[in-house]
């Protein structure tokens, strides 16, 4: 946790220093991240609710001819 602390201040000290353009970009950056992030969220959730079909005998019977 100590850890995590200091890297976190280090890294808020490095964005103060920036030139306003660059933290313009650095928020673009994270909002992407953010939405990367939640995405892979969104379908690690998505696949353990569809594997309870997926597992199903009558799932492997409809697709066994393709």
């Amino acid at each position: 946790m100590e850890v995590e602390l200091r890297d976190e201040e280090k890294l808020l000290e490095k964005i103060r220093e920036l030139p306003l353009i660059y933290k313009k970009e650095l928020m673009d950056f994270i909002e992407y991240l953010q939405l990367k992030a939640q995405r892979k969220e969104t379908l690690y959730l998505s696949e353990q609710s569809l594997s309870k079909d997926w597992l199903l005998p009558e799932e492997d019977e409809a697709w066994k001819n393709l």
